[in-house]
C-alpha cells in the first residue's frame, strides 16, 4: 500500500532552505511515498505566537491540522520546529476534547468565521524522520539503497523542538534518541556520537544575542569535528541555517576555521537511494558539500 501524507512544507524550506523542499520531493518520489501539499497552510509561528497569545498559536495550527484532516491524511512535515509546534498544539487540543471543550469550541468558532473546516483531532502530526522509521520502516529503506554510504561518518543534530516539545515522542527517546543513527546505519553510513547532538543550535537567540548563538553553534560543530564527523545531518531547516548558512560568521566569532558540511536528512537518504546530488540541492549550501561527495566517489 502506498504511503500518503498531507505535506506541510513550512516557510524556511520554501525560502532560505529551498534545497530541503527539493530533496524531500525527490526522496519521497524515489521511495514511492505520495505527498499532497497543503497549499493553503499558514506558518506555524515557530513557537513565537504563544508569546503574545496561546489562542493565536492554537487557532492557526488547528487550521493547519484541519486541512490535513479534510483529506483524511496525517500531516507530514520535514521541519523539527514545525513538528514541535504543530505536534504540541495537536496534543493540547486532543486533550481539550475532555478537559476543556469550551476552549476547543472557541477555536472552532474562529475557524468557522473564516470559512475553515473545524479541528476534529482525527489526524496525526508526523515528521519525515518518524515516517521513515515508523511507517516506511528501516528494513524497507535498506532495500531501497543503491549506493551504500560506506565510510561516511555522520553526526546527527536533532535540535530541541523535535525531541522535547511534545509529551509523547513516537519511535524514540527524547534524551537519548537513536532514530537518526538507525537511519544512518540503514543507508550504510557510520553514526558519530558527541555531546551536542540533542542540544539547541542557538537559532532562537540569533536575533538578539548573536554572539552567544554563534558560540553555541560553533561549539557543536567543533565537537562533531573532534569526534571524527565528515558531516552533520539535521532534520530541522532552522538548525541548518545556524549551522550551515551562518557557519562563516560562526567561524569569525569563535576564531577558528570549521568547514564542516551540514546536510538535511532527506539529502543524506537521497544520496543512498541513488538520487543525483544536484537534484537534492547539494550545490546550494554555504559550506561546500564537495568533501562528502568526494568521499562517496561522486
Amino acid at each position: 500500500m502506498t504511503l500518503k501524507y498531507a505535506y506541510f512544507p513550512g516557510c524556511v524550506a520554501q525560502g532560505a532552505c529551498r534545497e530541503l523542499y527539493m530533496a524531500t520531493h525527490a526522496l519521497t518520489q524515489a521511495l514511492g511515498i505520495e505527498l499532497v501539499e497543503l497549499k493553503k497552510a499558514a506558518c506555524c509561528g515557530s513557537g513565537t505566537f504563544k508569546e503574545n497569545s496561546l489562542l493565536l498559536e492554537d487557532t492557526v495550527n488547528a487550521r493547519n491540522i484541519a486541512l490535513a484532516e479534510s483529506l483524511n491524511l496525517p500531516l507530514l512535515t520535514h521541519c523539527s520546529t514545525c513538528q514541535g509546534v504543530i505536534g504540541q498544539v495537536d496534543e493540547r487540543l486532543k486533550a481539550a476534547h475532555q478537559s476543556n471543550p469550551a476552549y476547543l469550541e472557541k477555536i472552532n468558532g474562529l475557524l468557522q468565521q473564516e470559512g475553515c473546516s473545524p479541528y476534529k483531532g482525527s489526524s496525526e502530526v508526523k515528521h519525515l524522520l518518524w515516517a521513515l522509521v515508523g511507517d516506511f520502516g528501516l528494513e524497507s529503506l535498506q532495500q531501497k539503497v543503491t549506493r551504500k554510504l560506506e565510510g561516511l561518518k555522520c553526526a546527527s543534530f536533532y535540535g530541541c523542538y523535535l525531541l522535547r516539545s511534545q509529551k509523547h515522542l513516537p519511535y524514540d527517546d527524547p534524551y537519548n534518541p537513536q532514530s537518526m543513527e538507525n537511519v544512518f546505519r540503514a543507508v550504510g553510513a557510520t553514526p558519530v556520537d558527541y555531546r551536542g547532538r540533542t542540544q539547541c543550535c542557538g537559532w532562537p537567540l540569533s536575533s538578539y544575542a548573536t554572539t552567544q548563538s554563534f558560540k553555541m553553534a560553533g561549539g557543536h560543530i567543533q565537537e562533531a569535528i573532534a569526534a571524527g564527523a565528515d558531516c552533520m545531518v539535521t532534520p530541522c531547516p532552522l538548525c541548518h541555517l545556524n549551522l550551515d548558512s551562518r557557519q562563516p560568521e560562526v567561524e569569525q566569532v569563535i576564531g577558528e576555521r570549521l568547514g564542516l558540511p551540514v546536510l538535511h536528512l532527506p539529502q543524506l537518504v537521497g544520496l543512498a537511494v541513488g538520487i543525483a546530488p544536484q537534484e537534492l540541492g547539494l550545490d546550494r549550501h554555504i559550506v561546500s558539500t564537495r568533501p562528502v561527495l568526494d568521499k562517496l566517489g561522486l
